[in-house]
């Protein structure tokens, strides 16, 4: 049996529960959710939100199926890789004294990462990119001490004007 990924975007009513009630039709049917991102879109009644799962294709079809039942889901879409533009950022923490700077800055520049934040005895690094983007950005940076990494998650939207939802 072969595991899929699917990337959805959900456009959702932006009501207090409603992350609530989408993870927990997750949570009870036993689904797993490996990325969730969400956040106000340019009409603030609705949220936007990515969510990642995998699974056997029956399984990822079934809870499409179900998430365009929840009441507060106004529009679904699958996000084929070919048709859509998805990203994740990162920011990293990295312990460098003086000698440590510049290495770990010539990786950033090599990715375009910024540095955001430097202190005497750290750097504070920011990208966005592909998952595949931000893991080879890790492995260059395993020779340093990374004393602190948060994820977003992945975002992503459909390429072209054809497909945009309008309420």
């Amino acid at each position: 049996m072969k595991e899929n990924k699917r990337v959805l975007s959900l456009l959702v009513n932006n009501n207090a529960g409603v992350l609530s009630r989408i993870s927990g039709l997750f949570s009870r049917r036993g689904y797993n959710i490996d990325s969730l991102s969400v956040g106000v879109t340019a009409d603030p009644r609705y949220s936007r939100m990515t969510v990642v799962c995998t699974g056997e294709e029956l399984i990822l079809e079934q809870i499409t199926k179900q998430l365009k039942k929840q009441v507060d889901v106004r529009d679904i879409k699958v996000l084929d890789p070919e048709d859509s533009v998805c990203r994740e950022m990162i920011m990293v923490k990295i312990s460098t004294g003086a000698e440590q700077r510049e290495g770990v800055a010539a990786i950033a520049d090599i990715f375009r990462a910024k540095v955001v934040d430097v202190s005497k005895d750290s750097l504070v690094i920011e990208l966005t990119g592909s998952k595949n983007k931000l893991e080879a950005f890790i492995e260059l940076l395993e020779p340093y001490e990374i004393l602190e990494l948060a994820r977003t998650g992945i975002v992503g939207l459909s390429r072209g004007a054809e497909n945009v939802t309008f309420l």
